[in-house]
């Protein structure tokens, strides 16, 4: 296990009452993504952290909307979405429903990852 892996198992193991967004399926989705990857988007759902999660999800957005344009591409809408469900109630049941779909169709994806071999 890497520096920064041990960071996050620390970090996610101290942080049991707070989790990502406040459900355990975000914080297991999360947990999975690659390590600087997982810890922006910790970072971006901290309450305070709502004056960059806003604009963040408005441009993710934007740029799942300009898929069509080059390095843009249609992944950027459902993380900008997910963002903005943390201060807008309305997208908060949609978010709840989509992980409620992953939960029964998709379990694998949030079951803990295998550990990857960094190469550096």
């Amino acid at each position: 296990m890497s520096t920064v892996s041990d960071e996050r198992a620390t970090k996610t193991e101290g942080n049991t009452g707070q989790m990502a967004g406040g459900d355990p399926r975000l914080d297991k989705l999360v947990h999975r993504l690659p390590p600087r990857m997982g810890d922006t988007f910790t970072y971006l759902l901290k309450p305070s952290s709502r004056w960059v999660r806003i604009p963040s999800g408005t441009l993710l957005i934007v740029g799942g909307v300009l898929s069509f344009l080059p390095i843009l591409g249609v992944w950027m809408l459902p993380l900008g979405l997910a963002l903005l469900a943390e201060d807008v109630p309305a997208l908060r049941s949609s978010r709840s429903k989509v992980l409620d779909w992953i939960e029964r169709k998709k379990p694998q994806w949030l079951e803990p990852s295998a550990p990857k071999n960094d190469q550096s």
